[in-house]
């Protein structure tokens, strides 16, 4: 039973003339008449009773007419939702971040909801050990986060702009004035962490790592808020990316001076994997928003 049948059938019942109801729907008698005979061969009964008199409805066609007025509904509606996906008028956008990357989102989303208010945005945030995991499993379209330790012949990323592990202090802090910092400098100071497993820490166990450092830990953590919050109430120092300062009064990144200190923000994807329009939209977007933000946050370095 095709769609195009049941178009045609209530055409003919509608008008209860083959002849009109050809002339509407554009096509042959001939093709009319054969879609229906095809229609009734399949459900095995008449639906149109031929005499002197006209075209009839029979039973089967009378009771027919709701459930295919249902059918050609949905289908149409079905259409018409795939076409407004297309213009991403609708639909829903599913968005992994992990915690260093908060503040990069922001401006993105604001912008992407001011110009798809019809699209709806689930913000997952995750460690990106969980995200990759959603990501196979389709749960997310993409994923925001740094470059893997590890490579992953299931992911494809895309780099969209560098920057540096950086110790961060609230301003009026010693080191707020330095323009670069050695990891010699940071066993002065407490210091804040993010919880081991984050890419901030990661990329900094690997920095200190095989090193004489005295380094004198007092908080770990796996959210970023907490940690802004504790350098605002004290003098501790935090090891996160230059990136994750952006937008916060009050705080600076100083760079460490270290060889090989790069970080890359990466969007990550599924490799040969469908990539829906709000998705590919959004993805141009916050390119385009981060290298404004990371050329202002250059300007302010130098």
């Amino acid at each position: 039973m095709e769609i195009r049948q049941l178009k045609y059938f209530l055409k003919v019942a509608e008008t209860l003339n083959f002849s009109e109801a050809s002339r509407r729907l554009f096509i042959t008698q001939s093709t009319l008449s054969q879609q229906i005979s095809h229609l009734e061969a399949e459900i095995e009964l008449p639906l149109f009773e031929h005499s002197g008199r006209g075209v009839f409805l029979t039973e089967a066609g009378k009771e027919l007419i709701p459930y295919a007025l249902k059918a050609v509904s949905a289908t149409e509606s079905c259409m018409d939702h795939i076409n407004d996906l297309k213009k991403m008028l609708t639909g829903e956008l599913n968005i992994g971040v992990t915690y260093s990357f908060r503040t990069i989102m922001m401006d993105t989303m604001i912008d992407f909801l001011k110009a798809y208010p019809g699209v709806k945005l689930n913000i997952i945030y995750r460690s990106m050990e969980e995200l990759m995991l959603m990501l196979k499993s389709r749960q997310l379209d993409f994923v925001l986060a740094f470059s893997p330790l590890k490579f992953d012949s299931e992911i494809d990323s895309r780099v969209i702009f560098s920057n540096r592990v950086a110790a961060v202090v609230k301003d009026g802090h010693p080191l707020s004035q330095q323009q670069s910092a050695r990891l010699e400098d940071l066993e002065r100071y407490d210091l804040v962490l993010p919880a081991r497993g984050l890419q901030a820490r990661n990329a900094f166990d690997k920095l200190v790592d095989r090193k004489d450092l005295h380094l004198r830990v007092k908080v770990e953590v796996n959210n970023v808020d907490i940690i802004f919050k504790l350098l605002h109430r004290s003098n501790y120092v935090a090891v996160l990316s230059e990136s994750t300062v952006l937008h916060e009064d009050g705080c600076v990144s100083i760079p460490i001076d270290v060889p090989d200190n790069r970080m890359e923000g990466c969007i990550h994807v599924l490799k040969d994997a469908y990539i829906k329009n709000s998705a590919q939209e959004f993805i141009r977007m916050l390119c385009q928003s981060t290298s404004i933000l990371m050329n202002f946050a250059l300007k302010d370095i130098l």
